[in-house]
């Protein structure tokens, strides 16, 4: 590929591990150029010096911790000053899985920095260049537990919650142009983010862990089909389209300036 590759630079956070790599790879593939951004210099080293030679595309690699305002402020630059950016996908997370009382102040922080300040920062850095040409993809990993919440994910789940409302958000403020931005929830994934959170993936269930390959297949697979919302392991839509159906029909019924008859009648 020359430098001015007809696909465009693709971002991908959080790429030297888990579905970050996978995608880096997948997309190299696709014929993207990218630029890769994660912490640990030697893997994100390997990883370019290996799809540039298997794909013959550029890479460059922004060795940056996103949980720091310095580093995320010097990627969210480069991203605003890069006009061959076509795709970014927010994927970078960190999770610590146990009750609250348990987690550090700063653990949480780190949660909130990483999963949300960085992803919105990024976003909000890629946007106005995407509205200026008429064009871009974006892509927000959020998570199943952005709707769900276990005993020992409280923080995690307020994240990913976050991630899952403010994506939505999003695609309402580009509705009629062709900027396309997916939300995407996967549920367990073989990425090491269970080890780091402190739940080991030799403690779940089996049967519920998607390969990463699989996941970043199916989430690609859901961007080809032009889905807003991905869930890459749920295999009944109508479940998808119930939950999407009660969340519109429970707004709906708010808008009153009544109080429900439940409080005020004895």
């Amino acid at each position: 590929m020359t430098e001015k590759n007809r696909m465009g630079t693709a971002v991908v956070t959080g790429a030297s591990s888990g579905l970050g790599e996978v995608f880096a790879d997948r997309l190299a593939k696709r014929g993207y150029d990218l630029k890769l951004v994660a912490r640990r210099k030697d893997r994100l080293d390997v990883l370019a010096e290996k799809l540039e030679s298997q794909y013959g595309i550029k890479v460059t690699n922004l060795v940056a911790d996103l949980g720091l305002d310095t580093d995320l402020e010097r990627v969210a630059e480069e991203l605003r000053n890069d006009k061959s950016i076509t795709l970014l996908i927010n994927n970078a997370g960190t999770s610590t899985l146990t009750s609250v009382t348990k987690i550090s102040v700063e653990k949480q922080k780190e949660m909130v920095n990483v999963n949300i300040t960085a992803l919105m920062l990024l976003s909000n850095a890629i946007l106005p260049q995407f509205l200026e040409k008429n064009e871009g993809t974006l892509i927000n990993i959020a998570s199943v537990l952005g709707f769900y919440s276990l005993p020992i994910s409280a923080i995690y789940s307020g994240t990913k919650g976050f991630v899952v409302q403010y994506t939505k958000g999003l695609q309402e403020e580009v509705k009629g142009t062709n900027i396309h931005i997916q939300l995407v929830n996967p549920a367990t994934t073989a990425t090491e983010i269970w080890e780091v959170g402190g739940v080991p993936l030799s403690a779940l269930e089996q049967s519920t862990i998607m390969k990463t390959e699989d996941c970043v297949d199916a989430i690609l697979a859901g961007l080809d089909k032009g889905e807003l919302m991905t869930h890459p392991s749920v295999n009944d839509q109508n479940l998808i389209d119930a939950y999407e159906d009660a969340r519109i029909k429970l707004m709906q019924g708010s808008q009153t300036s009544q109080p429900a008859e439940r409080y005020t009648k004895n």
